[in-house]
């Protein structure tokens, strides 16, 4: 399969494919699919000849591949959302910002981190998706009295009481991997946690991001149902 095609942060590599059964379904979403683990969640799909997926965002990636559809749509639209997911068997939801990006605007901030996974997660209930796969946080927790893990720990709660077969929160830390921003502070801690994670307790150990999106991959394609909650212990069989 040709590469030329994709953009060079999309392309695809030859990684293991694991589990023989992996790819049991046909029809995937990706929901932030220009971010890390995104990209690496399109990786991994892709080399599955069988298997389509539909880039669903606020901006087109310019993506060009048979096998990629990209849709634009607006988030508080419901209609719009649920005309997009249609078809789909499972919808991988990793979108994400900072508030650097929102300029310190926690209004901002909370309508990418919080809204827009509670309204793909509501389309899912409405188009009878049966399985959904979230990025969140070590440390989510909706009484944290830290911002971002609060964010987190309130979409986890809300989503885990919607009517879907499977949702699986996934909650790294420390994400290792080229992004296509540049973070000064995780840069930093990508060169110095590996070093030092013999010291830190399992679940808060830096981890790949293609060790994420691999085990999205295979829980989205178990028949596991329930909510399910993996760190890093039970994420790192995914692949490094």
């Amino acid at each position: 399969m040709g590469n030329t095609a994709i953009p060079r942060e999309y392309r695809i590599f030859p990684v293991p494919l694991g589990s023989p059964h992996i790819y049991n379904m046909s029809h995937y979403a990706i929901v932030g699919a220009g971010g890390l683990i995104g990209r690496q969640l399109l990786q991994e799909l892709l080399h599955h000849p069988t298997v389509r997926i539909t880039v669903v965002g606020r901006s087109l990636l310019s993506l060009d591949h048979p096998r990629v559809e990209e849709k634009l749509v607006d988030f508080t639209d419901e209609r719009s959302l649920q005309s997009a997911l249609t078809g789909c068997e499972a919808v991988f939801v990793a979108v994400g910002t900072t508030l650097k990006k929102v300029k310190g605007d926690m209004v901002a901030y909370r309508k990418v981190d919080h809204d827009i996974p509670l309204a793909v997660a509501r389309a899912c209930v409405a188009s009878g998706i049966a399985r959904f796969l979230l990025v969140s946080s070590v440390g989510a927790n909706s009484q944290n009295g830290n911002f971002y893990l609060r964010i987190k720990g309130e979409v986890e709660d809300a989503i885990a009481r919607m009517p879907i077969s499977f949702i699986g929160f996934f909650q790294p830390s420390l994400l290792l991997g080229d992004r296509t921003e540049f973070r000064l502070g995780e840069r930093i801690s990508q060169l110095l946690m590996p070093r030092l994670s013999f010291l830190i307790p399992d679940k808060y150990k830096p981890i790949p991001a293609t060790a994420v999106a691999r085990a999205m991959v295979r829980e989205a394609c178990s028949d596991v149902t329930g909510v399910h909650r993996y760190t890093y212990s039970s994420m790192k069989g995914g692949g490094d």
